[in-house]
């Protein structure tokens, strides 16, 4: 597939995804993309689940399980996964998508009046006790115009002493993990940019990033083994599902907004992201994550994914420092702009060190 090819491919998508793919690998004029963007609303996707919303601003009748959600039946099973229908999911994903907070007038209101958390029947706008959670809902009210500032100083409290966090805290969980760190920064990162920086947020961030970043992405600190298979399987959409993609995209955003130039410790996940691109250029679906969905936002298991090859495309071009986007990702470069050999893994601790959790 050629350069050309692979840009029609991901033009001819939904709204959500070709309004990035014109701002941020074609370099269309602004008005262009933002007319793209504005038409989330109306079409595809995006409409799509806007159609879902109850009319109390929830979707699924739920906070993060819908209302009719068995906590003791077969789709409790964690097999069954999660669940992908109620408000927060559906919030995350058209936030995900660059909808315009306008067309979600009112609904941060409709949520502080009617929804409550499944855990202890909190206020939606105040939180629980997953800090995954937390972080989701801290995103969602920066960009809906809740007061969530609150909200946003349980992270620094609940930053654990190894710099990251982990849902399983309130279980007595004092050692970070991968998938709940990121969803964190993520969090933080999106309220900084929605609200203006703050020296304790930014604080926060930079040692969460720390966490990962010593752990180069991948590895364990305390034997330098891969962390997990899970780290370098990618799949669309994310969740809350950690993978060396979705890591880079975090960083790649922080970079952008703190300034400076890519960590050259991302270079063990950006070969991995190399390696995962296919002859024609692009990225396949891997494992789908199970649990119930509203409908099906990209492609099938083992088939092209225009999400994952926007991603990682977009990921490469800010690594080799070659936007607007090239043909010739073949070589992952260092940010000296030398193409680095596969960085070794950390090496390990001494005996006994703690090792990050997956």
């Amino acid at each position: 597939m050629t350069e050309l090819n692979l840009l029609e491919w991901l033009l001819d998508t939904d709204p959500a995804l070709r309004w990035q793919v014109q701002r941020d690998l074609v370099g269309a004029p602004v008005a262009q993309w933002q007319a793209t963007r504005a038409s989330i609303a109306a079409e595809g996707l995006g409409a799509q689940l806007l159609a879902h919303q109850d009319e109390d601003g929830q979707w699924a009748g739920g906070a993060y399980f819908p209302a009719d959600f068995d906590f003791e039946g077969p789709e409790a099973d964690l097999e069954a996964g999660q669940p992908y229908t109620a408000t927060t999911w559906s919030l995350n994903t058209l936030r995900d998508w660059g909808l315009d907070a306008k067309v979600l007038s009112g609904t941060a209101e409709l949520l502080a009046e009617n929804s409550r958390w499944e855990y202890d029947n909190l206020p939606y706008w105040d939180g629980e006790v997953d800090c995954c959670i937390n972080a989701y809902t801290l995103s969602n009210g920066a960009w809906l115009g809740a007061d969530v500032s609150r909200l946003a100083q349980w992270f620094p409290d609940h930053q654990l002493d190894d710099g990251g966090w982990n849902c399983e805290w309130v279980e007595g969980s004092k050692r970070s993990s991968f998938h709940s760190t990121l969803n964190v920064l993520k969090g933080l990162l999106y309220y900084e940019t929605v609200t203006g920086r703050s020296d304790t947020l930014s604080a926060a961030r930079r040692k969460g990033e720390e966490y990962l970043l010593e752990r180069r992405l991948l590895y364990r600190l305390s034997t330098g083994e891969p962390v997990g298979a899970w780290a370098t399987r990618f799949a669309y959409p994310f969740r809350w599902f950690y993978s060396a993609l979705n890591a880079v995209e975090y960083f790649r955003a922080a970079t952008l907004y703190d300034g400076g130039t890519p960590d050259p410790r991302l270079a063990d996940a950006m070969e991995v992201i190399q390696a995962a691109r296919q002859p024609d250029g692009r990225w396949i679906q891997g494992h789908r994550h199970p649990g119930r969905v509203w409908f099906e936002l990209d492609a099938p298991e083992g088939e092209p994914s225009p999400w994952l090859t926007f991603y990682a495309v977009r990921a490469l071009a800010w690594w080799n420092e070659s936007v607007p986007y090239t043909a010739d990702a073949s070589a992952v470069k260092a940010p000296d702009g030398s193409r680095p050999s596969t960085a070794s893994a950390p090496a390990p601790q001494a005996a006994g060190a703690q090792q990050s959790l997956s």
